[in-house]
């Protein structure tokens, strides 16, 4: 079970080595953003040297508000978070479809990402996304070809049980139709309202038992990752929820579909 290290926001990534060995994480994913530490992958190296806590997965900054992070050319940012997750022994990059104004990125996207794992053996978890929603409650298109990466021709998909529940879909039948497409998974909970919550799991209506349950059945060999927001929170009251967190899946992981409890 991994930490990822937005998971501690606003604190820092510093932090987040700390509470995931406090607390017993197997490792973290680092979130490449708006903290400075995040993106000089030498600071984070020896983090993690001295935290004895391992980053088993990089989210590459392709998120709205990390446009500027490592550069604004796209391929750059995916670059770099390849080759961040090789001087950190890590073995997934996790990224967003392109934004649909990103025109030349979009247009090649599928075959660059394949393309990357290719050359870098890295696997590239191609994260689920959602339609935004304007004040009207239509649908915005935001990404480019589409926010659903079902319908990408990518090997390796990343699952966000928050980014489902956004887009009023059931991650229980996002892991039966991925199947070995599946590669990576963001543990945290929604509701089909317009907000990305990234509630704690159990706490929203995605079914996050459910979820772990049909990943022990599959026998899932992939990274989860709990990836949850405590903005608001006190530190005591965050290392409660990530211990929590922690509890939740590792119970889940261990009771096959029939036995979710």
């Amino acid at each position: 079970m991994l930490l990822s290290t937005s998971s501690v926001y606003p604190e820092s990534t510093a932090a987040a080595f700390s509470l995931a060995r406090e607390l017993g994480y197997d490792g973290l994913e680092l979130m490449v953003g708006t903290d400075p530490t995040s993106a000089d992958v030498d600071a984070v190296e020896r983090l993690s040297d001295y935290h004895e806590v391992r980053v088993h997965a990089v989210h590459a900054p392709t998120l709205l508000l990390t446009q500027r992070v490592w550069g604004p050319d796209p391929w750059e940012k995916l670059d770099r978070a390849a080759m961040a997750a090789h001087q950190l022994g890590a073995d997934v990059v996790v990224v967003h479809p392109p934004f649909r104004w990103q025109r030349g990125y979009a247009s090649g996207f599928t075959e660059g990402v394949r393309r990357l794992e290719a050359t870098t053996g890295i696997t590239i978890g191609v994260e689920n996304m959602y339609p935004w929603r304007g004040p009207g409650g239509g649908d915005v298109r935001a990404y480019s070809p589409s926010w659903d990466v079902s319908q990408l021709d990518c090997e390796h998909l990343t699952l966000d049980l928050s980014h489902a529940a956004t887009a009023r879909q059931s991650s229980v039948e996002l892991v039966r139709d991925w199947g070995e497409r599946l590669a990576h998974v963001h543990l945290t909970d929604g509701t089909n309202g317009a907000a990305d919550d990234h509630l704690l799991p159990g706490e929203g209506d995605q079914d996050a038992a459910g979820v772990l349950a049909e990943l022990a059945a599959l026998r899932f060999g992939g990274h989860v990752v709990v990836e949850v927001g405590t903005r608001g929170l006190t530190r005591a009251e965050r290392r409660t929820a990530l211990a929590g967190s922690l509890a939740f899946a590792r119970e889940h992981l261990a009771s096959p579909v029939g036995q979710a409890r």
